[in-house]
C-alpha cells in the first residue's frame, strides 16, 4: 500500500469512527460525513488521474455534485430540528415519535 492510498484510507476511516463513536451533536455528525466524502473525492480524483482514462473523468465531478447535496440535505435537516427541538443533541430525537 503507497502512502497515498494510507492516507486517504486512514481519513476515510477517521471519518467513520468519527461518525461511529462521536454521535451526540447532529452537526459533528455532519461533519464526519462530509470528511468521508472529501477523502472520497480525493482518492477518486488521483486514481482518475493515475489511470489517464477519459471515461473516467466525470466520476469525482458526479460524486463532489452529490456530496453538495447531501451537505445541503443534512444542513436543512440541522436546522429544521434546530427550530423544532430546540437543540441539535441526537439522544433528542426519537424516530417512534411522528
Amino acid at each position: 500500500m503507497t502512502p497515498v492510498h494510507f492516507a486517504f484510507s486512514s481519513a476515510f476511516m477517521l471519518g467513520l469512527t468519527g461518525l461511529a463513536f462521536h454521535r451526540t451533536h447532529l452537526l459533528s455528525a455532519l461533519l464526519c460525513l462530509e470528511g468521508m466524502m472529501l477523502s472520497l473525492f480525493i482518492a477518486l480524483s488521483l486514481w482518475t488521474l493515475q489511470l489517464g482514462s477519459t471515461s473516467f473523468s466525470a466520476a469525482p465531478m458526479l460524486l463532489l455534485a452529490f456530496s453538495a447535496c447531501e451537505a445541503s440535505a443534512g444542513l436543512a435537516l440541522l436546522v429544521a430540528t434546530a427550530r423544532t427541538h430546540g437543540t441539535d443533541h441526537l439522544q433528542s430525537l426519537n424516530l417512534l415519535q411522528c
